[in-house]
């Protein structure tokens, strides 16, 4: 192929590096030596990660944690502009602004759709294992270029940028990778054998009701622990849903799978470790209190859950 995932990784950490090079280089940030070896740390697992042992790489997440556990990460200074400037700008854009938006998704779309056979000179134009992520990659450097020709900058302003907004998601950046190996780390460690272990010798799973309780609460409660709903599937689906409701109850497995990632989804809505949904937004937003989209969809969240309980106990056997 012509266009592979790996490139996009030298992307993401050659500017992980620029971070890291414009945090040092900042006299007001009063961690500038710990946050920019943090940003630094995290540009080689992008650079090296298939050179690196996978021991060396498990230090450097380690290293990062605790540098971000004692603080090392902090905001600097970014030549913000003015309220008057802001506003003018977007006076005069209008809803141009809206364009490099657009492009990520519509690029993604065309480029696993429309491109996913075409090949050149005998080559996939675009890496056919990793379609979806290499046009998304694309979108995203279109995006970029396109906002730099609207606005009149210059992609060192889109860095300075970037820059900002990393800075103030901070540490939140690093969980959603942190939290997927950790889902691949209960799944090796036998996780789903544990949990079948506890409840089946704690909690009366010979009734149906309390079975599918367990198994959709269970999956709420792992993906707040683990803030993704993909790492808490294997250890329900192995320790509850296949070996009780598939197995003893005769569920069906699809409705099963289905109805307990909507499950986890209800937890997702109320955990912080979900970055990605939760801290992101409210940073973005600026917003005072880092948990304030979470409190919001709390309300939300439980009534959901019990529903999809409801749910998976009459649909289980369609």
């Amino acid at each position: 192929m012509i266009l592979k995932l790996d490139y996009f990784y030298y992307v993401l950490g050659a500017m992980l590096l620029m971070v890291a090079w414009m945090a040092l280089r900042d006299k007001h940030n009063p961690r500038r030596y710990s946050s920019a070896l943090f940003w630094a740390l995290y540009a080689v697992v992008y650079l090296a990660g298939d050179q690196l042992p996978p021991v060396a790489a498990g230090l450097l997440m380690v290293l990062m944690a605790l540098i971000a556990g004692f603080g090392g990460v902090a905001l600097g200074r970014y030549g913000d502009r003015t309220e008057q400037e802001r506003r003018g700008s977007a006076q005069r854009l209008g809803h141009k602004l809206l364009i490099p938006a657009l492009l990520i998704p519509i690029t993604t779309v065309i480029g696993s759709t429309l491109f996913k056979d075409v090949k050149w000179d005998g080559l996939f134009l675009l890496d056919p294992k990793n379609l979806t992520l290499v046009s998304l990659g694309c979108g995203s450097l279109f995006a970029v270029a396109t906002a730099c020709w609207l606005t009149r900058s210059t992609p060192m302003q889109a860095m300075r940028e970037s820059r900002r907004l990393i800075d103030h998601l901070g540490w939140a950046v690093v969980l959603p990778h942190m939290l997927a190996v950790l889902g691949l780390l209960f799944t090796e460690a036998g996780m789903g054998k544990a949990v079948a272990h506890v409840v089946t010798s704690y909690i009366n799973m010979d009734v149906r009701l309390v079975a599918v309780a367990v198994y959709c609460v269970g999956m709420a409660l792992f993906t707040i622990i683990m803030g993704n709903g993909f790492a808490a599937f294997p250890v329900m689906a192995g320790g509850v849903g296949i070996p009780v409701l598939v197995g003893v109850y005769h569920a069906n497995p699809a409705v099963m799978a289905a109805i307990g990632m909507f499950s986890a989804y209800c937890g997702t809505l109320m955990t912080p470790m979900a970055a990605n949904f939760n801290i992101v937004p409210a940073a973005l937003l600026e917003l005072p209190d880092k948990n304030a989209v979470v409190k919001m969809q709390v309300p939300t969240a439980l009534p959901l859950l019990l529903v999809n309980i409801t749910l998976l106990y009459f649909l289980m056997n369609l």
